[in-house]
């Protein structure tokens, strides 16, 4: 099943819940969204030297010692 079909059911069956349940769906919805992030960010964490790299772009980033993406890559 594709992303549009599991719209399309999940729609046909938020059409028919009452709303204490839709409530219910949201805070659900709200609860794997957010567990979604948490895992993509200790994904990123548990890179060696991810944080370091981090930091460090971050300093470059604020002393101005960047490069225009576009004189590094044209052909984007």
């Amino acid at each position: 099943m594709n992303n549009t079909e599991v719209h399309q059911q999940i729609n046909q069956y938020l059409d028919k819940l009452s709303s204490e349940r839709l409530e219910l769906v949201a805070d659900f919805l709200a609860y794997l969204a957010n567990k979604e992030s948490e895992d993509a960010t200790q994904e990123l964490l548990d890179i060696p030297g991810f944080i370091e790299s981090f930091e460090r772009s971050k300093k470059d980033i604020a002393e101005s010692r960047v490069k225009n993406w576009r004189t590094i890559r044209s052909d984007v």
